[in-house]
């Protein structure tokens, strides 16, 4: 029987037995997997029995859903699958490994008609070797008005949460600050950040109501903190 470890940060959370045909995951109670946070839709995504094959499908939520590392619309699960949905993720149990599914990718050889088919061990070596041409950028926020406990904030983790919620990379101060403010996520494209709770976003004097990519020397207003963001050579 498959099942999830919903976990934040490390901490483990609760494991669910995936017995259900669609067990639902997202903020709102009636969910079967509920995740009591600002940055999970009310029903951000579900996951499906379809035959003897584990489907992960994101439900049009507003930060999305990510299959290891990776934003899905809907997906295969595999034993050892990591979901990640806003700052909680879910390790994926089964019976079924990635590497000894049928499918295989293919790439063209010399020919144009000729095919060659790569191993399973062999795609995990191209890809590997693919992410680590491609150095992600490392940046952060310097404090420029606000009370905080820093002066600068180095975000090299893949989500970092602006918020008062325990946990944040950036605490947020004060009785009306809102648990989770903003997500900032770090992809080898760039930064960006996507407002996530009730206190409006500011970039460089503008409401931000969506996804925003990062550019050095951006401020970002957020609660009572006025940040500048940057990014390393």
């Amino acid at each position: 029987m498959a099942r999830v470890l919903l976990k934040y940060k490390e901490a483990a959370v609760k494991e669910i037995v995936l017995e259900k045909e669609v067990t639902t995951i997202g903020r709102k109670p009636d969910n079967d997997i509920v995740i009591d946070n600002q940055a999970v839709s009310g029903h951000h995504a579900v996951i499906k029995m379809e035959g003897n094959v584990l489907m992960l499908e994101d439900s049009g939520s507003l930060n999305g859903t990510f299959l290891n590392s990776q934003k899905i619309t809907k997906a295969e699960l595999f034993n050892g699958d990591i979901i990640l949905i806003g700052v909680h993720t879910l390790n994926v149990t089964s019976d079924k490994n990635r590497e000894a599914d049928k499918k295989s990718f293919t790439v063209r050889g010399r020919s144009m008609d000729e095919t060659m088919v790569i191993s399973p061990d062999d795609q995990k070596k191209i890809i590997t070797a693919a992410d680590k041409s491609i150095p992600e950028p490392l940046g952060g926020f310097l404090v420029i008005d606000g009370s905080t406990d820093q002066k600068e904030y180095e975000l090299k983790e893949r989500v970092s949460s602006i918020g008062k919620e325990d946990g944040s990379a950036i605490k947020l101060k004060g009785f009306f600050a809102p648990k989770m403010a903003a997500l900032v996520n770090r992809r080898k494209e760039g930064y960006f950040i996507t407002p996530s709770g009730g206190k409006e976003l500011k970039i460089n004097g503008n409401i931000i109501d969506r996804r925003y990519d990062l550019k050095d020397g951006d401020i970002v207003e957020v609660g009572n903190l006025k940040l500048q963001f940057y990014v390393k050579e």
